[in-house]
């Protein structure tokens, strides 16, 4: 058994020493190393790798060899010769040893955690908050309408408009509450040679080249023993260049490398299709089918301890369906104007969903139990989103499911405006899709032992894909309330204007306070950059959804094609300093092409909305009634005409001035001896320009404008009617 060391003892020998596996484990030993951190493998390199973790492999007592094979596999040993990829062990036959009690120690520094925890306080305030303001302007709204005895339509279409801004921010914090329990899921790795089969599954289709050649060879790289894996580069592109590639690699350098490219006939499935297509292949290999299956995005590079890690998980537990480690990028443009980054997501929300047991499955990196795969009927059809798709219908049966925050494996964003309006549009019709065919996790064979937090978790998110279409309808109706000219803010006593202002300052500085709190494991500057992105990629969920959901063939509707985000290819390489595109093909593909026209239209309509209203209020007599009048039309707080604008700019500002990206071997660490290529550890972190300043300067000035309002409020008289 693996002793357990004290944190005076050096962390080192403790990987060196294995005892014999003849005995069973039961359950399997775990090490507490909590003392002694492993080194962060963001500062990985090709050539300068981490200390790994393999162990010298044992050899079997000699009292075994009288065993009969039954009583072997009872005993967790081999049955046949220990380096055949048939042969299968017990979990408990596998050596695990805890580094620290907590996977995201070299994500989140002990300050920021601590800090966290106040977060579900902070997220219950700002919902709390806005809620009391809420239902104090209903209240006020209709209480004006008894005493003067006329409707405020207008009034009420502002209200309306407000509620669809706040309700998918409502819709996430009110789940981060509800999920407010802590997540204490250790860091683990699965030590020796005597380690479960794993067929990776690399899913390709027409991506460069050279990309799936780089991930090719790290995944081949990583630290496993070699004849306990297999990697096969899943091509739905069936590229000779590629074939020919892969199969000079696999001759020279990894014979556990392997090419397949299926027959298409449609309907093909897509990516969905493609993984059917590889799940069948690796029956037929010598050796068989291995007992997981474990995927990579075309671009997305492990790290060398991918495996190990997640396998750790994977064998800790008989009903652990699939295990998945979060997407990060090692291309982000410094500032990341478009949002591009997933941190939010994978930083915040899917720890949150680990921590009740819902975690779904992020596309790239996991490993799933062949096993739970088939009880589920294999790889699902029908949704662009087939790894939320699988993780729900494994849920739904009663698997588990589990989020390692580790930082396991690096990719690529879409380096062009187009690609990334197709991945994001394609990413909510798969939400969306998934939660039709499983109707909407309330019902259904599917999902009958899907856990309350389960179905909380697929409502709250595929709610808040579908209100994306209604955000539109808020964006459109705040200028036109605006220019119309009517009462938006009803009041009966001047009393009533004050409060209405007050619970205004306070939700909005709750909101900005609990922005901070529950944003520390991505950063303040990122919940900024969501927010807008939220706003600006509206108009294209909408169209999204309309087309694929609601509209018939003849007017228009359409189902969305799939697309890898490694295959779309800008025409612009606005990224290339050297050869992107002049402005006026920019302008003429961002704003025609990508129909960002509509963002510039939107933005001309509010600002004539805005001077027009502000003209009406220069027009009244006497500066009381115009200070009313402007205070209560577009100088209302927080001014939500101020960051929409601010959001619709940010296509302009793209195709003005694009960011800059160095050539991308300048962001990998190659080893010139293997070939294998990892991301640099510089560019392996977010970072930031001084446009993330401008715009939170405009946040700033309408914080403060809203706390002058507050004060004032206690200062000055204001009129009643």
């Amino acid at each position: 058994m693996l002793e357990a060391r004290s944190p005076e003892e050096d962390f080192v020998p403790i990987f060196g020493r294995l005892a014999s596996p003849m005995l069973p484990r039961h359950p399997s030993p775990v090490l507490s190393a909590d003392s002694s951190r492993a080194p962060s493998y963001r500062e990985t390199t090709a050539c300068n790798s981490p200390r790994t973790w393999s162990l010298e492999k044992n050899s079997i007592d000699e009292k075994t060899k009288s065993l009969d094979p039954v009583s072997l596999s009872i005993l967790g040993l081999p049955t046949v010769s220990s380096t055949s990829f048939e042969t299968f062990y017990g979990d408990s036959a596998y050596d695990i040893v805890k580094l620290h009690k907590h996977d995201d120690i070299d994500l989140m520094p002990k300050w920021k955690k601590t800090l966290f925890r106040f977060a579900p306080v902070t997220t219950a305030g700002a919902v709390g908050s806005y809620i009391l303001y809420f239902a104090f302007r209903i209240y006020c709204t209709k209480d004006s309408q008894d005493t003067f005895q006329k409707t405020y339509w207008l009034a009420w279409f502002f209200i309306v408009a407000e509620a669809l801004v706040a309700l998918p921010a409502l819709f996430h914090q009110a789940w981060l509450i509800l999920s407010a329990r802590g997540r204490k899921r250790p860091q683990l790795r699965i030590v020796g040679d005597f380690a479960p089969t794993v067929d990776v599954f690399i899913t390709c289709c027409k991506e460069n080249v050279d990309v799936i050649l780089d991930t090719t060879r790290a995944a081949c790289g990583v630290d496993y023993p070699r004849d306990r894996f297999r990697v096969v580069i899943l091509d739905d592109g069936q590229d000779i260049q590629l074939k020919k590639s892969v199969e000079h690699l696999s001759m020279v350098q990894f014979p556990n490398l392997y090419y397949h490219a299926r027959v298409k006939t449609k309907p093909h499935h897509a990516k969905a299709g493609n993984l059917i297509g590889g799940t069948d292949f690796v029956t037929k290999l010598e050796g068989g089918a291995g007992e997981y299956i474990a995927a990579l995005d075309a671009d997305m590079i492990p790290e060398p301890s991918w495996l190990r890690a997640i396998m750790a998980h994977a064998v800790s537990d008989s009903k652990m369906a699939l295990v998945c480690p979060p997407q990060l990028f090692y291309n982000i443009p410094k500032g990341d104007l478009l949002a591009q980054s997933l941190d939010a997501f994978v930083h915040i929300v899917e720890p949150s969903k680990d921590a009740t047991g819902v975690a779904w499955c992020t596309g790239s990196g996991y490993c799933i139990r062949r096993a739970a795969l088939m009880d589920i009927g294999g790889w699902p059809l029908g949704s662009l989103a087939e790894d939320v798709c699988t993780s729900s219908l494994l849920l739904g049966k009663g698997w588990k499911t589990a989020y390692v925050h580790e930082a396991l494996q690096f990719g690529e964003v879409p380096d062009s405006f187009s690609g990334h309006l197709k991945q994001r549009t394609r990413w909510t019709l798969g939400t969306l899709q998934t939660a039709v065919k499983l109707r909407w996790f309330l019902w259904g064979k599917d999902i009958k032992q899907m856990t309350f937090f389960a179905r909380l978790s697929g409502i709250v998110f595929s709610m808040d894909a579908l209100f994306k279409m209604f955000m539109l309808i808020s964006m459109v109706t705040i200028p036109v309330v605006l220019l119309s000219g009517g009462t938006l803010v009803a009041y009966t006593t001047s009393n009533q204007l004050r409060w209405q202002i007050r619970l205004c300052t306070i939700s909005l500085l709750l909101t900005m306070m609990n922005l901070v709190v529950s944003y520390l494991p991505s950063g303040y500057r990122l919940g900024r950059q969501e927010g807008a992105a939220t706003i600006w990629m509206t108009p294209y969920h909408a169209i999204t959804v309309l087309r694929s959901f609601l509209l018939p063939s003849w007017l228009g509707g359409k189902s969305m094609s799939f697309s890898s985000s490694g295959s779309i290819k800008g025409a612009l390489n606005e990224r290339d300093p050297i050869t992107r595109a002049p402005l006026h093909r920019r302008l003429k593909v961002v704003m025609i092409d990508c129909g960002a026209i509509i963002h510039l239209a939107f933005i001309l309509f509010t600002f004539a909305a805005v001077i027009a209203s502000c003209v009406r209020a220069f027009e009244r007599d006497g500066n009381w009634s115009r200070l009313q009048y402007l205070l209560t039309h577009a100088g209302w707080p927080p001014m939500l005409w101020v960051p929409m604008i601010n959001s619709a700019l940010i296509p302009l500002r793209y195709a003005l001035w694009p960011p800059s990206m160095p050539d991308r071997e300048e962001l990998l660490d190659r080893c010139p001896k293997t070939g294998i290529a990892h991301p640099k550890a510089e560019w392996k972190n977010q970072r930031w320009d001084v446009t993330s300043h401008f715009q939170e300067a405009l946040y700033t000035l309408a914080a403060l404008y809203t706390v002058v309002l507050f004060i004032g409020t206690f200062t000055f008289e204001f009129i009643s009617r």
